[in-house]
């Protein structure tokens, strides 16, 4: 029995409304397993590659190159056993005459962010999937929840996971009342009572790292395990050039020499980002939030926060995933830690958006076995 199987524009992250065709990566008559990179496509975000939801055969390229189309506009066809022409062209007929842009479908509306009260700050979340023991995402130094805009959509294929911006960052409130590391692993148990969520996998990216670290010292029997991607808290030595050109920066051309030392490909950086980064900076309450945490956690050019003997314990198990061309946080303080470590050669520092694919099969496969 043949299955024809529909390619669509994908939403990344809350903000996506459509997407620039850039290059097929696969050709007709190609045969596509689960999981291979089809096409890249490029957001006002970043770039990254749509991969095959299923098996088959590509038999249709339905997008154009250079082409730019809604969320959830049709970009091929895929079939898994035979099929005809005219079947194909009855499936995208009936594909682009039924087809309404942003049709409200839970599928092209992506997961809604929530806002909600916690230790009287707003503290902005969202969640997708369901199932098993949740998984939470806890982003960096100046990011939110859109840093896992390439990964949380396939963690939570098995799983519920969740996402959350940061006190200080994003759309939560942005006033701390010490703006240490204590103050953020807090509020990340807060919000894990609020949703009624006994224990939970922690993943952290950088100082959200060191979040997930902190909260299972701090609450050792609610933390599952640790994913722990470029963290913060595993040595002494970082980039306080990045940290402090980034707190200080005020405009495009300030920002964007910090901004490219996340990326292997500074051409990532594109005039959205830097826009968006911007916008962000300049909301009331961020820099000061920003520089408390600067002082609190990264003074006089080093970490203060020593976190080594938490992850890889019995009780802690832990995966460790690093980018070797971080210029951020050095690969080297994986060295020697308990844990199971996987350094991605090339890779920078923000390893989970430019390769979301490693990433995302590295960490399905660790949560699996814990």
């Amino acid at each position: 029995m043949s299955r024809i199987h529909t390619l669509t524009m994908p939403k990344w992250g809350l903000s996506m409304t459509e997407g620039r065709i850039d290059t097929w990566l696969k050709q007709d008559g190609d045969v596509i397993e689960k999981g291979d990179s089809v096409l890249d496509v490029e957001t006002d975000k970043i770039s990254s590659s749509v991969e095959a939801p299923f098996s088959g055969v590509l038999r249709r390229q339905v997008a154009r190159e250079e082409e730019v189309l809604p969320v959830g506009a049709l970009l091929g066809v895929i079939v898994d056993g035979e099929a005809s022409d005219e079947e194909i062209d009855e499936v995208v007929n009936r594909f682009q005459a039924e087809f309404v842009p942003n049709g409200g479908s839970e599928a092209d509306s992506g997961p809604t962010p929530r806002k909600i009260e916690l230790d009287g700050r707003v503290l902005r979340y969202f969640e997708r999937g369901e199932g098993g023991v949740p998984l939470l995402l806890i982003h960096g130094f100046g990011g939110d929840l859109n840093n896992w805009l390439f990964n949380h959509e396939a963690l939570a294929a098995e799983r519920r996971v969740i996402a959350l911006d940061l006190p200080g960052h994003g759309e939560s409130g942005k006033v701390l009342q010490r703006g240490d590391l204590d103050e953020l692993s807090g509020t990340v148990l807060a919000l894990l009572d609020h949703l009624d969520i006994p224990q939970a996998h922690l993943a952290g990216h950088s100082m959200g790292g060191a979040v997930a670290l902190n909260a299972a010292r701090l609450a050792p029997r609610r933390v599952r395990s640790l994913s722990l991607l470029a963290s913060a808290g595993l040595g002494a030595e970082i980039n306080v050039d990045y940290l402090q050109g980034f707190v200080q920066a005020n405009s495009r051309n300030e920002l964007k020499p910090q901004l490219v030392q996340l990326f292997s490909d500074p051409a990532l950086v594109t005039r959205q980002m830097l826009e968006d980064m911007l916008k962000y900076k300049r909301l009331e309450g961020v820099s000061t939030a920003l520089q408390q945490l600067s002082a609190q956690l990264f003074t006089e050019g080093r970490q203060q926060v020593d976190l080594r003997h938490v992850p890889g314990t019995a009780e802690h198990p832990a995966l460790v995933i690093w980018g070797e061309a971080d210029a951020i946080i050095p690969a080297s303080h994986a060295e020697g830690l308990n844990a199971e470590v996987h350094v991605l050669p090339g890779q920078a520092h923000m390893l989970q958006l430019e390769d979301a694919e490693a990433v995302n099969a590295l960490l399905l496969d660790f949560l699996k076995r814990h």
